[in-house]
């Protein structure tokens, strides 16, 4: 049995959406995403506090960024509140910089926690969050016991994102670290269908408070289970949840985080990777205004509903036929090769990007640019490139490909976007600017990982929790 005096440390996957932008919105419709090897780590372990000291305190460090340091104070309110989360000053010269993914899951998780062990008083603990470097394309100087966590030397607001799912794999994962290091065993673990879908449950309702609004949920799903085909739970399980320090919220979220009225659908069999083949992604230095694009995509269709279904029953068409043949060519056709063998894939993400234009176009959203159609052209072309899509919402952020794992494949690749520069006369307008040019195109070091939130050893991690 763990008990509050064991460290613990979890990880849980970044995302990439490879189908289904806009139409996971929908619970009608399915999204494809894949989980990344990128991972947001957490490591609990018991605060240091001199002999007779008793705090109610948990410290939060983010030991890569210069300033990331968050303190929490912590108590049980009446009427079932659940745990009322105060932040607290790090020191007197530091100003308070909030952090809601943070607070949000703290609360959250203490919350429910309380409600499985009421007569037990929550230590106070002391929690290192780390992420794998690609999900920020700030330079950094490698650790010298883990050369995928970088030391940035930069502040949180500094860091350049690289769109990998964060948020939701920060809010997974620590989620996940609370449960295991204040819950027996008996009562939770990452490594039963219970534990995961309670975790799943938790995160989900945890990380649409902290963005302010219910989103699809994919993101968060990814970071359990891994790479799934899913399809959304309904905004009205959350909208009647109580908000943290009202009367009966800790009931009723725990009623709701154990209960059955979740009608998401997660399906890990659905989607497998063919041995053979691997997903890269390629970063471009620009970006996109998502929450902009999304509101005004929906719109189109609410205003064009017979036009925007044609599209979005097509694409979802092609998207449940993608996951098919990647499912059929890893398990039917495993061990074959031959020229060809990926043809029907290729055609099938062909036709889906046909799609994606049509629908940009339809609703004047450049979900996929005509640089970003250059681009994925110019990186199919290449002799093992199966294809790629613009992920996501879309736009100018990165694209992803499929491709042989090979090496010559990847040599390739990397020469052709170490050179690469749209033409000039592919213009799109962006926020009323015309001639908008992608930046500079780099590979991110991710690939796909099947595999969700896991248990890692808490011992690697203590070259960057011994100075915290």
């Amino acid at each position: 049995m763990a008990t509050s005096h064991t460290p613990r440390a979890v990880s849980a996957p970044g995302k990439v959406l490879v189908a289904g932008g806009y139409l996971v919105l929908d619970a009608d419709y399915n999204g494809l995403v894949f989980g990344l090897d990128a991972r947001i780590h957490v490591h609990v372990e018991p605060i240091r506090t001199k002999s007779g000291v008793s705090l109610s305190e948990i410290t939060v460090q983010s030991p890569q960024f210069n300033g990331a340091q968050w303190a929490y104070g912590y108590r049980l309110l009446e009427k079932d509140g659940g745990v009322g989360v105060t932040q607290l000053a790090v020191s007197h010269d530091v100003p308070l910089s909030r952090n809601p993914f943070i607070e949000t899951a703290l609360t959250y998780g203490l919350s429910y926690i309380s409600t499985l062990l009421p007569d037990t008083p929550i230590a106070p603990s002391s929690i290192n969050i780390l992420a794998s470097k690609p999900y920020y394309s700030n330079p950094g100087t490698p650790s010298t016991t883990n050369p995928n966590f970088l030391n940035y030397n930069a502040t949180l607001s500094e860091a350049h994102k690289t769109g990998l799912g964060s948020s939701a794999a920060l809010v997974t994962s620590f989620t996940a670290a609370l449960l295991s290091y204040y819950l027996p065993a008996s009562k939770f673990t990452t490594t039963t269908d219970d534990g995961l879908r309670v975790l799943h449950n938790l995160a989900q309702a945890a990380h649409c408070a902290a963005q302010g609004k219910v989103g699809s949920g994919f993101d968060v799903a990814s970071a359990v289970y891994g790479s799934c085909l899913y399809r959304r739970f309904s905004p009205s399980l959350l909208s009647g949840l109580p908000s943290p320090k009202d009367s009966g919220f800790a009931t009723e979220l725990r009623a709701l985080v154990e209960g059955d009225r979740w009608d998401t659908s997660i399906a890990k069999a659905a989607i497998k990777m063919p041995k053979g083949l691997r997903l890269v992604m390629c970063d471009v230095d620009c970006g996109s205004e998502t929450p902009g694009m999304v509101k005004t995509v929906l719109k189109w269709r609410e205003q064009n509903k017979e036009e925007a279904d044609r599209v979005w029953n097509a694409l979802q068409q092609g998207n449940e036929a993608l996951a098919r043949e990647l499912t059929r060519l890893a398990t039917e056709d495993e061990g074959s090769s031959g020229e060809g063998k990926y043809d029907a894939l290729s055609k099938i993400i062909l036709g889906n990007r046909k799609l994606i234009r049509e629908m940009g176009v339809a609703s004047k959203v450049p979900i996929e640019p005509p640089q970003q159609t250059a681009l994925l052209d110019a990186c199919s072309k290449i002799p093992g490139v199966v294809g790629g899509v613009v992920p996501g919402a879309g736009g100018y952020d990165a694209i992803v490909l499929l491709l042989e794992d090979r090496e010559e494949v990847i040599a390739e690749l990397k020469n052709l976007v170490s050179n690469y520069s749209a033409t000039a006369n592919e213009v799109a307008v962006v926020d009323g600017q015309d001639d908008f040019k992608i930046g500079k195109v780099g590979i991110l070091g991710v690939r796909e990982d099947m595999v969700g939130v896991r248990d890692e050893d808490a011992s690697q991690y203590q070259e960057w929790t011994a100075t915290n």
